[in-house]
């Protein structure tokens, strides 16, 4: 299921949604404990897609809109460790030196 889709969908969809793959889960891990499974792969599909679905859940209960977020800014950079802080004051002996 792509998340587009799941954004179009209902809080009580998502739920609903939400328990049927969990109980979908629930059955493969259970079955692959007594027998091989055919797609062992879909365990971790459900729970990726389980994991979006709260994501959009809790973004709808909030009120986060996608669109509407602003964009981050990148965070300057720091000077950090004996290193940085060595060629930090080096650069501002240098520029009072000029």
């Amino acid at each position: 299921m792509l998340a587009k889709d799941m954004r179009e969908m209902t809080e009580a969809d998502i739920n609903a949604k939400i328990d049927e793959l969990e109980r979908e889960r629930f059955n493969l891990r259970v079955r692959g404990g007594t027998q091989t499974l055919e797609d062992p792969l879909r365990i971790r599909v459900l729970r990726k897609d389980i994991a979006r679905l709260n994501t959009i859940l809790k973004e709808k209960i909030i009120g986060i809109a996608e669109a509407n977020a602003p964009a981050k800014k990148p965070a300057a950079r720091r000077v950090t460790g004996r290193r940085g802080r060595k060629r930090a004051t080096a650069v501002s002996r240098s520029k009072k030196r000029a």
